[in-house]
């Protein structure tokens, strides 16, 4: 999946939380939305100055239920329950645990999640 391609399914799949996301998708998505928030952030201190912020907490609110629902996709494809994701409120284990998962490679072929992603 090309970059262009997993951003505009990102958006795309806004509030699906079934399926699969492969590695790529999570992490192209990922990218995008990092690189983002670091863009709009320059772009409140130019606009603003360094002690106010508009447009990058507005794209963390619009993009705060896509990011959920890839990273579950994400889990779906390592055949792991969407609860999985509370572990992001674990500091640090918790986090270790799932940056590995979403590095890991996704179950080949079907699993109770669906049919592999194209």
């Amino acid at each position: 999946m090309t970059l262009l391609s997993a951003v505009a399914n990102f958006f795309r799949s806004y509030y699906v939380f079934e399926g699969r996301a492969r590695r790529s998708e999570f992490w192209y998505s990922t990218l995008f939305w990092f690189v983002s928030i670091i863009l709009l952030r320059i772009v409140d201190f130019v606009a603003f100055g360094s002690h106010a912020a508009l447009f990058a907490p507005l794209w963390l609110l619009v993009t705060f239920l896509p990011m959920i629902a890839v990273s579950v996709r994400r889990l779906h494809d390592i055949d792991r329950q969407e609860w999985w994701f509370l572990l992001a409120l674990v500091p640090i284990v918790g986090w270790l645990i799932l940056f590995v998962g979403f590095c890991s490679p996704g179950t080949d072929g079907p699993n109770r999640f669906g049919d592999a992603p194209a």
